[in-house]
Order: C-alpha cells, then structure tokens, then sequence
C-alpha cells in the first residue's frame, strides 16, 4: 500500500530525456570546437599558435610554421602556462639541494685580451692628455679608437664593458634628470634592532651534517614571509570593520613589496655571512595582502630568519601624500606655452619632481612617506632532499603562477567584492613610479612630465584590478640558484629527448650545444590570419595534434626501450648473462 501524499508535496516528476531533434536534444551534444580545445590541453598543444611564414633563403620556398604563443596564463593558453610551471618546478628541483656550486670561476684571461686591454689603457691615457690639450680633433679621432677596441675587446670574448663611455657635454639633458645622485643616511631607524654584518663569503652551498651511524646529509628550507595587519580579519579574508581597516597602508605596502624583499635578502647574506640562494613565487593571501613562499638551499636558523625580517624595511623617500590637493573631477591643465601643469584656478605651475625631492634633502627633520616593514608570522621548516615532502613543497610554491592575482582568491560573497574594490580603488590613487601620473593628484608633477598623463588612470601594473598591487615579477631566483636561465633549461629538456629518441639534430643548421653549424638561410616574418597561404586555426590545430599523438607514441617506446634495456643491464650483471635476446 502506498502511502498518501500530502498536497503540494508529491515527489519530484522523473526526468524525462528530451525528445530526439528537439533543440534541448540538440543543446545536450558536446561542440566540436570545445572538444578539439580539450584534446589540444591534452596533448600539450598550443591553443592559440603564431603562425610564422619562414623563408628559405637559397632557394625562396616558403612555408607556414605555428609557434607557440608561450603565454604564462591559463586564461590565455592552458598548454603553454603548464609548460612554464613545469619549467619553473623543474628550475627549483635542480637548484634547490645543491651539493656543489652552480658557475665555475671565470677562466682566466688570454694573452690577446690583455693585448686588447693594455691598448685600451693606452688609448685612455692619449684621449686625457689631447682634452687637457684642447685638442679636440684628435679627442674626436681616439673616441672612435677606442670605440673599435671596445668592439675587439667583445668579440674576444671578455664579459662586460672596460670604462663607461665619456659624455662630450654635447648631448641634451633633461632638466629633471641631472645626474646627480641622492645620498641618504645609511644611518639604520631607532626602532629597528641592529644586525650584524659579516663579509659575505663566495659560496652558495649550505652546510652538511653528519649523523651518528656517520652519514652525512644536506638539508635545506622552505620559507614564508607576509606583511603586517592593517585591522582585524575574518576567516574570509575581509576586514572586521572596513571603515578602520588601514587600505592606504595596505595599497603602499603592495606596492613596494619587491623592495622590501630585496632588502631581507641582502640583510639575511650579510648577517650570515654566505650568498644565501633562493627561489620563490609572490602570491596575495586571503585578505589580498601580498606575502611570499622562499625554497632556500641550505639551512639558516629559525631565530635568525625571524629577527632579519623584524629587521628588515624600505623607506620611501618620496614627496608627501597627506593631503590629496586635486580629484579625478578637478585635475591640474597642461600649459602648452611653459610645457608644464598648472592649478586649474591660479595658474600657477605645480612643484617639479626635483623641486620636491630638494624640499626633502634641505629638511632636516624630514620623515619617509612611507616605511614597509614584515609582519610577526615568519614561517620556516626544513626540507630533506629526495623525499615527497620537497615535491610537494615545490608544487605548492608554484601552484598559482598560471593564475592572474586577482584570481588567485576568486570573490564568492558580497563582503569579499566590496573588499577587493575597496583596495583597488585605494591601488588607483597611489603613486606607483616617480614617473606616475597620480602625483598631478597631490601638487606635484611627477619625473619627465608630458602633457599625455591622465591621474588616476595610470597605466601601471600595480593599478589594475588583475595584479592588486603586485605589478612586478611575481617568480623570485636567485642569480646563482641553478647556473641556468629559462631559456638554457628548455634546452635541457630537448637535449634530454632527443638523446632518448637517438636523434642528434634538433633543427636545421643547429647541433646539441646550439651552435649554428652554417650559415643563416632562413627569414622569418609573422604572417597574417586572412593571408592566403594561412590555413584555418581548425586545421592547423588537428595537424598539431596529429603531430604531438605522434611524438607522444615515439617518446613512450624510446623510454620503454631503454626500461628494457636498463633491466636487461641488472640482469646481466646479476647471472652473468649478456641479454642478447634484447
């Protein structure tokens, strides 16, 4: 017996599949378009190729080759941006528990160089004594000298620039850039504890460690940095009370975040007296305030990472922003006769970018506009190598860089909107260069000022609502982490297929060490889409997948013969047998 139903409570009706050729039938099919997409992710393809129109120089054969578009955003290409992480994760990997030092010394020089070096001095020594002479005809003759030696010192191989170029006073200088360079008390503030500073020695290999069974081990560390509190929190990142939460601050800090992280590496070499080497990746928080997650070969105690970071800050010697004279409605006008902004109502040109940094220098009770300094949470542990552990901590390290800043925390709630509008419009009006349009917004005219400047809409990175704040390099590495830039680990990773698919070239003219082998005979120029010789973006993307499937199924045999061939190895040095059925 079934048991009655109440009224307006009778069980949902059973869905019923939509009639065959309906639209709802027809709306239910997946897109084609979406699905090439998906199987092009799969497949590692770009999804959005350049297509270049390469041209043989010999014989004029010309063809249409896709390159990647190389983007770092999954927004704009999925493939590419995994590409990149995958880079960067296998660049920390190899830099991060280093036993040995990545760069070897400088070789020392060639006779022929110093040949170049000591004419270069000779030169140097005729040019001083024609100057003091007047002889300005024969200055003419050994600049050019000298260019050309510098040239020869080049094309020898030397690293560098000798002496910087001399200034013939005949150039024309900017009135706001006269050279000159502002000196500032290195004079550490009083409300920062003193460090000590050791003579930083040339090495980048942390310490080892000996166990008692007499082992000996490398371990290294993992480090998270983070700003201070501008107010109270929830656990969804938005303030208590957004009327005191401190955005002014917290914009400011944003901003000069990079710098502020500059200076704790320096610190942190300095008071432990090694080239501390690090790699790392800036990602907002929660609350949207920028903080900072370090992978660092060796270790260094806690307690010192904690004090170097209580420590460390960066003054901003700018010109005040107490007072915001002007509004996005009442600008300063551009006077086209004197070439410089005027008050709307007077008249009267606004103080020039070194005028105002004169005020400061003749001042001297004079305060920074700004001082950004670390929070208290200092989080550090460490990190053995080879272990899950340290794959782990490199995935975490990276796991946002294919992400926009602003995407990183996506808004669910009206409390979070209204937090990230409130810090982007504080983002809007704050200076971010001494060439920033915004310092129109406070009575001064910011460094090289023209009249295309439009405040409060400056074009900087620190302003838009994608980045809050956090306009610079987001990937942090050291200069000597692995000895390789991007660019020479993306090498690696072909030398490592090809090696495994038994292939010796690469590309045309180009051997294993990159070297070209012959001489240029190619040009390249970007084609357009609508040109004739361009197929379908359709096309082109079926034709690489094809081609990638292809090299997938190769790559995968190459590595199960030498799985085999590996095994086959063990065998044979276990029984004694050759593995000849191989």
């Amino acid at each position: 017996m079934t048991a009655p139903t109440l009224p307006g409570l009778e069980p949902a009706p059973t869905p019923v599949a939509p009639r065959p050729g309906s639209r709802a039938a027809r709306m239910a099919l997946p897109r084609s378009v979406d699905v090439l997409k998906e199987i092009a992710a799969e497949y590692g393809v770009c999804v959005r190729p350049l297509a270049m129109r390469r041209t043989d120089l010999a014989t004029g054969l010309t063809e249409v080759i896709d390159l990647p578009c190389g983007a770092t955003r999954e927004d704009k290409c999925g493939p590419c941006a995994k590409k990149n992480r995958r880079l960067r994760q296998a660049q920390i990997r190899e830099g991060w528990h280093r036993d040995d030092e990545p760069l070897p010394p400088p070789e020392p020089a060639t006779e022929e160089q110093k040949a170049l070096v000591l004419l270069r001095g000779h030169l140097e020594f005729s040019r001083d004594e024609a100057s003091r002479a007047s002889q300005w005809d024969e200055v003419a003759d050994l600049d050019e000298a000298i260019r050309e030696v510098e040239e020869a010192i080049t094309a020898e191989g030397l690293r560098g620039r000798i002496a910087p170029p001399h200034s013939t006073g005949d150039e024309d200088q900017d009135d706001e850039d006269t050279g000159r360079r502002r000196k500032r008390s290195t004079r550490r503030r009083q409300d920062a504890p003193d460090l000590p500073r050791r003579k930083v020695e040339r090495r980048t290999v942390g310490k080892t460690y000996t166990a008692p069974d007499g082992s000996t081990y490398r371990p290294s560390m993992w480090l998270t940095l983070t700003l201070d509190s501008y107010g109270p929190v929830r656990p969804d990142g938005t303030p208590l009370n957004p009327d005191r939460y401190d955005y002014r601050r917290a914009a400011w800090d944003a901003v000069h975040f990079p710098r502020l992280l500059d200076r704790f590496w320096q610190n942190l070499r300095r008071c432990e007296g090694w080239n501390v080497q690090y790699a790392g990746c800036v990602e907002p928080q929660r609350r949207l305030a920028p903080h900072a997650h370090f992978a660092i070969r060796g270790t260094i105690p806690r307690d010192v990472l904690r004090t170097v970071a209580a420590a460390t800050y960066h003054q901003v010697w700018w010109p005040s922003v107490d007072v915001q004279r002007y509004t996005v409605d009442r600008l300063p006008v551009w006077d086209e006769q004197a070439s410089t902004w005027v008050d709307p109502d007077t008249c009267a040109p606004l103080s020039t970018w070194t005028e105002a940094l004169d005020a400061i220098d003749e001042n001297p009770d004079a305060e920074p506009v700004h001082v950004v300094r670390f929070g208290s949470q200092v989080d550090a542990r460490g990190v053995m190598p080879g272990t899950e552990d340290a794959e782990r901590t490199i995935r975490y390290v990276t796991k946002y860089i294919t992400k926009h800043t602003g995407d990183v925390h996506k808004a669910t709630s009206g409390r979070q909107r209204a937090h990230m509008d409130r810090l982007w419009q504080e983002l809007q009006l704050t200076p971010c260069t001494d060439r920033c349009a915004n310092w129109l917004l406070y009575g001064v005219q910011p460094r090289k000022a023209h009249a295309k400047l439009n405040p409060g809409r400056c074009k900087g990175k620190v302003h838009q609502r994608d980045t809050l704040g956090i306009g610079g390099r987001r990937i942090l590495i050291s200069r000597d982490w692995s000895g390789k830039t991007l660019s020479d680990h993306k090498h690696d990773v072909r030398a490592w297929v090809r090696a495994l698919l038994g292939v010796s070239v690469g590309l045309d003219g180009v051997d294993d060490q990159g070297a070209t082998v012959e001489p240029v005979r190619h040009a390249w120029e970007l084609a357009r889409p609508d040109d004739p010789d361009v197929p379908a973006m359709a096309h082109r993307l079926l034709r690489s997948i094809s081609e990638r499937a292809r090299w997938r199924s190769e790559l995968l045999a190459a590595k199960d013969r030498a799985a085999q061939l590996s095994e086959a190895g063990s065998t044979a040095g276990a029984d004694g047998t050759t593995g000849e059925r191989l």
